[in-house]
């Protein structure tokens, strides 16, 4: 044995990472989203993990999130690398995008992202500092329609349905409501006040009613802050209820009938799939519009699993020219762990492969392989024993790792092939060039 001290192997608190049989059903359900995403019009982009820190800080206060990057110096006092960062979402970086491939685009632009992102905070459960989210935005020249407030939230709908999760809901709401309703309260900081009702779902009505009376706001304002927050339905009737409150104004009126009209367009979704929150808010400061929050109704604590929003002109920030989007995120990741801990995830196999082909023995090693690259050749994932051992070890190392299905090369000169069914333990003879599983 080695003297070299012994590492005790653990992993990172804020990273995740699976077994086999857990990451294949991870992958498995990029496939599907991945697919989904392509049925309508959405196309595939990548972007750098690292970018410069005045891209990710140009909208919202998030600095404190980014883990910046330097390199190791000799000399400590050179931090010129201190101005990169890992993106700590997709929307920034795909803003940055466009306005940089701006003239080699379409618009409207569709995209999807499928990458990892990190952020630097405390984790916990549904928190991590490095996770996979799976986004979907649609960015214009000087509008975008407002038929994609809808037709983003039934992709998604789609999305989460087709991957069988337990009961949940996708909540929507406008920032042109809010703050237009703020405004017409008088209310000077209408962006605060938003912040601060952000927080509903955390510290509760009382906990919100502490900090709009300690932002300044009177007992009458705090009062209708309050009411307006708790409202919610699943139809267009809770614009009827948010206009009885009594509040005016032009931007509230707008914002009431953009929400309306996703709400209508949702309309023949089961029902709870949609529900229209007041309260919901996000906290960053780029959206301006529709805003969405998916939650697990089981575990209504638990972080949203699915959020994003109309932003005016995020891609602004780097191009002279009004280049307004919206867009949905999937947390994926907190999503997978959920099921993983609370033991939901159907796993399978620990392994891809269709067919394990016996190695009868070393002077039968190359009718294994022959049969093995026949195989492949006609699309199924096949691997080969690593050695010739006991029939006994090998069907037990196919049960062991779930291959469906173990291939018998002759044994013998003029035997046949035989494969042999692991599920229902029949074993018949078959020829590597017709058989179909």
């Amino acid at each position: 044995m080695s003297d070299q001290p012994v590492v005790r192997p653990a992993p990172i608190s804020g990273f995740s990472e699976w077994l086999p049989e857990v990451r294949l059903v991870e992958l498995h359900w990029l496939d599907r989203i991945r697919a989904t995403f392509e049925r309508y019009g959405f196309a595939s982009i990548e972007t750098p993990s690292v970018e410069s820190l005045d891209v990710l800080t140009a909208k919202g206060e998030t600095s404190q999130e980014v883990y910046t990057l330097r390199r190791l110096q000799a000399d400590p006092r050179d931090t010129s690398d201190a101005k990169l960062g890992l993106h700590f979402d997709l929307t920034v970086p795909f803003a940055r995008y466009v306005a940089q491939h701006f003239n080699d685009l379409v618009f409207p632009f569709k995209r999807y992202q499928m990458q990892r992102v990190w952020r630097g905070e405390r984790p916990q459960e549904g928190r991590f500092r490095e996770f996979t989210q799976c986004d979907i935005d649609v960015i214009n020249v000087d509008s975008v329609p407002l038929h994609f407030d809808a037709e983003l939230p039934r992709i998604i709908h789609e999305v989460l349905t087709g991957l069988g999760l337990p009961p949940w809901s996708l909540n929507i709401n406008n920032r042109k409501i809010l703050q237009g309703f703020y405004e017409g309260l008088g209310i000077g900081d209408p962006l605060a006040v938003i912040r601060i009702a952000d927080k509903l779902d955390k510290i509760g009505v009382a906990g919100v009613s502490d900090l709009l009376a300690g932002a300044g706001l009177s007992p009458e304002q705090v009062t209708a802050c309050l009411d307006l927050a708790q409202i919610k339905g699943s139809d267009a009737s809770v614009v009827d209820e948010i206009t009885r409150l009594g509040v005016k104004s032009d931007l509230l009126a707008e914002g009431l009938d953009e929400l309306g009209f996703v709400l209508e367009s949702l309309a023949d979704l089961p029902d709870g799939s949609v529900v229209a929150d007041l309260s919901i808010a996000r906290g960053l400061d780029y959206y301006t519009g529709t805003v969405y929050e998916g939650k697990f109704l089981d575990w209504p604590n638990y972080g949203s699993i699915c959020s994003g929003g109309r932003y005016a002109n995020l891609a602004g920030s780097f191009i002279r020219r009004d280049l307004p989007g919206i867009g949905l995120s999937i947390g994926l990741t907190r999503i997978f762990a959920k099921l993983v801990a609370e033991g939901l995830l159907r796993t399978g196999p620990m392994t891809p492969s269709q067919v394990l082909v016996v190695v009868p023995s070393d002077e039968r090693r190359a009718d294994a392989l022959a049969v093995a690259a026949r195989l492949r050749e006609r699309g199924y994932n096949t691997e080969i024993y690593h050695q010739a051992d006991k029939l006994k070890k090998q069907l037990k190392y196919a049960s062991q790792k779930g291959i469906p299905f173990v291939w018998f090369p002759p044994f013998e000169d003029g035997r046949p092939h035989e494969v042999k069914d692991m599920a229902s333990g029949a074993q018949t003879e078959a020829d590597p060039g017709t058989w179909t599983a």
